[in-house]
């Protein structure tokens, strides 16, 4: 610490807004990529699996996390996939050879299936279209199979497979990080930009109210990182409302003081993309807005196995999380909320054993430790997100320099008189006394308070130990003179919720 002080404040006024909460800012991703669909969400033939095959259990803990939209089939994945190949009688569907993960797509799970999932867990379905090794003219085939009404071809063959109303799926991916030489069918940006302008013509020729996502860079750390995106997005401009960004955060080097200052990269990455939008709508005097898709985060660094030798639902990125870990998805979630202004869309890769916050096997399932700080932000951040003014120590790290022990992120929902403060405790040694001090009307009291704590860092979950990362909840209390006083531990995310009076 850098500091003598182990104090901290935060002022909230809440009539200083950052900008309305997207309800798709917490989503999800589901790829045919090892146990992800097969042996996770998907497992027809298991004691716990419902009519449709999904995982009971894993359904249960689906909702838990709430995503509020689903983006499918990939990925690197995608680039390879033919939907037709996922629709009609399963005993139909062909076995493939999957490229991208080196495994054998069985194609028991396709798209049906996916918005069956979809619909029973209330959310959204996000589909992408295959832009690698597939064709416009495929792209626009599969937004007439979902969403047009009897009497066209490719319609009717929906209705055949059993659905007879249109799926009306609103929000589509072109693509998938075609900025990646690892892509299947790689572009470089203008290729892929104007390949991208055609399919997304067609799409929208077959019905205009969908909304379309451009890829984006695949990471910060490409060369072509943002030039790709400038020039996507000014060959695609008028015909999206999204584009996308993707990262994968890890410690590699075993350094969590700077690990856990992984906001300021999360904050940079946006402000860029950020300014290459408004550049871009500038250069092109557009009137229209694009904004922006996170629609693969997480934290990946510790398994690498990504060939299946050709073997059915591999055993790939099986990650196992941490007390770190949990802290930096926090703070990218508070990230998320200090950015909602240009953020809308932002999908956690991956939802079910693939980095991802279950684990699966046979007889039950993990929630592991990055699955808390989802499920907390998903319950509780709503409405607006508030311009906090944080004040706090600092502590030193070595790849960002002096950075506050304290990130925090509000928001706050008129509609029912409901606020949340979101803080991550950054610092190992110290507890922070913590003062959050309301500015304008303050609320009744505080309803409850969250916490996501430990002493090690390194600590995670395990089937053995399934509880020692977790939620622990403690009552509220009255607010005094505008201010409520509370302990944050060390190594922690705490949530306080509160309630205005609406008389």
């Amino acid at each position: 610490m850098t500091a003598t002080t182990s104090q901290a404040r935060i002022m909230i006024d809440e009539e200083r807004t950052v900008g309305a909460i997207s309800p798709l800012l917490f989503g999800g991703f589901a790829e045919h990529m090892g146990r992800c669909i097969y042996q996770g969400i998907f497992e027809p033939g298991s004691p716990l699996a419902d009519r449709h095959g999904f995982r009971t259990d894993v359904l249960a803990a689906l909702r838990e996390l709430n995503p509020r939209v689903i983006r499918y089939p990939g990925g690197n994945f995608l680039s390879g996939y033919h939907w037709r190949d996922g629709v009609g009688p399963v005993e139909q569907r062909p076995r493939r050879r999957e490229l991208a993960w080196q495994s054998i797509e069985t194609n028991r799970f396709g798209t049906h299936e996916f918005i069956t999932l979809c619909r029973t867990l209330g959310a959204e379905p996000m589909l992408g279209v295959n832009l690698g090794t597939g064709t416009i003219e495929e792209a626009g085939a599969l937004v007439e199979y979902c969403n047009a009404p009897a009497g066209a071809a490719t319609a009717d063959l929906r209705i055949a497979h059993g659905a007879a109303e249109p799926f009306n799926v609103r929000y589509w991916c072109l693509g998938n990080e075609m900025d990646g030489p690892w892509q299947i069918g790689h572009l470089d940006a203008t290729a892929y930009a104007v390949k991208a302008r055609e399919a997304a013509k067609i799409m929208k020729w077959h019905d205009p109210s969908i909304q379309l996502v451009l890829c984006g860079s695949s990471s910060t750390g490409m060369p072509t990182y943002p030039e790709w995106d400038r020039i996507a997005l000014e060959v695609c401009w008028e015909h999206v409302e999204y584009l996308s960004l993707h990262y994968y955060a890890g410690n590699r080097d075993d350094d969590t003081d700077s690990y856990l200052a992984l906001a300021r990269q999360f904050e940079e990455h946006l402000d860029t993309l950020a300014a290459t939008l408004r550049y871009v709508k500038s250069k092109l005097r557009s009137r229209h807005d694009v904004f922006l898709s996170w629609d693969e985060w997480n934290v990946w660094y510790k398994d690498h196995v990504v060939h299946g030798g050709w073997s059915e639902a591999p055993h790939l990125l099986e990650e196992v999380y941490n007390l770190e870990d949990a802290l930096v998805v926090a703070q990218w979630m508070n990230v998320f909320l200090r950015r909602c202004h240009v953020l809308k869309i932002a999908c956690i890769a991956q939802l079910v054993n693939v980095i991802a916050p279950i684990l699966t096997r046979p007889d039950g399932l993990l929630r592991q430790s990055i699955f808390y700080p989802f499920m907390l932000f998903n319950r509780h951040a709503a409405g607006e997100s508030l311009d906090l003014n944080v004040r706090a120590p600092t502590y030193h790290t070595r790849a960002y320099g002096e950075q506050p022990v304290l990130d925090a992120a509000a928001s706050y929902d008129t509609t029912r008189g409901e606020g949340a403060v979101f803080m991550v405790h950054r610092g190992r040694n110290t507890s922070l006394t913590t003062d959050v001090i309301w500015q304008g009307r303050a609320p009744d009291q505080v309803t409850a308070i969250y916490q996501v704590t430990g002493s090690d860092p390194k600590a995670a979950n395990s089937f053995e130990h399934p509880d020692v990362i977790t939620v622990r909840e403690s009552p509220g209390g009255p607010i005094d003179d505008r201010r409520f006083r509370l302990d944050l531990p060390p190594l922690s995310l705490t949530v306080v919720t509160y309630r205005q009076n609406q008389a």
